[in-house]
């Protein structure tokens, strides 16, 4: 069988996808992972299928690069916007479904993609760091000099620690800037490396980091793969509603591979 496929990346986090609107594509782990390897195949962060979805306009299937579905990624779902787009999708607000329920997005005047992401109703801290679940489960943990942290040897200790080894957990380490903002580096579960960018992460990080007790927060983040903003309310103080992850989504290449 031939595969059309479209490369696409969030800030360096890179995504295979495939327009599966016909419903005639179903992919096995294995051919995934195959697919996601850099060496390979065609290489990428995760492979992500748009079906059609009744009272959407997509439903977006994400699989991580060892093959396995996942949980919701944001980079991907601001790739998957712009994909829609640029297949002649055209709409002033976009809807669609995810592993955690529907988002609504929406292409900005400067060609980012405005995401919405789920709420966050809690927050745990565990001694000075933090876990909290942004459509993927997150562990944060504060930094003073994050460009020169260990990522991968730290991140897995925590991933592969007792309590996370199980089902696993993303790690981020951020550090806050002079200016307010923060700087976020984090290892994946489901990739095993680092990433050099995280959509659900750079949002976990950001709702911890806010800048108010209570109110509106913009914080810009700078990752190893480009810059990102998330805009929140916070409410309470573990509470954080209208959510949105903003940050550019670029069309890379499409190409066709056959598979068996």
């Amino acid at each position: 069988m031939d595969l059309v496929f479209y490369k696409y990346q969030g800030t360096g986090n890179d995504f295979i996808i495939v327009d599966n609107r016909e419903s005639k594509i179903e992919l096995q782990r294995e051919y995934i992972k195959d697919l996601c390897d850099r060496r390979f195949g065609i290489g990428a962060d995760g492979l992500m299928l748009m079906n059609n979805r009744a009272g959407y306009d997509f439903d977006m299937l994400y699989y991580n690069s060892d093959g396995n579905r996942s949980s919701m990624c944001g980079n991907g779902g601001r790739c998957m916007v712009m994909f829609a787009y640029n297949m002649g999708l055209r709409k002033s607000e976009y809807l669609f479904n995810a592993i955690d329920g529907e988002h609504k997005a929406a292409v900005a005047d400067n060609g980012w993609i405005n995401l919405k992401m789920k709420d966050v109703d809690s927050v745990e801290t565990p001694f000075s760091d933090f876990i909290l679940d942004t459509g993927s489960p997150h562990y944060v943990k504060p930094v003073s000099d994050v460009w020169n942290i260990n990522v991968v040897k730290e991140g897995r200790e925590i991933r592969y620690g007792k309590r996370f080894a199980d089902k696993g957990i993303n790690v981020n380490f951020v550090e806050l800037n002079a200016d307010g903002n923060i700087s976020v580096r984090t290892y994946e579960r489901g990739v095993e490396d680092e990433t050099l960018s995280c959509g659900t992460g750079v949002t976990a990080s950001a709702l911890v980091f806010a800048h108010n007790e209570n109110g509106f927060n913009h914080i810009n983040v700078k990752t190893p793969g480009g810059n990102l903003a998330v805009e929140f309310d916070k409410i309470g103080e573990a509470s954080f509603k209208n959510v949105w992850l903003s940050g550019p989504a670029t069309f890379v290449f499409k190409g066709e591979i056959e598979i068996s």
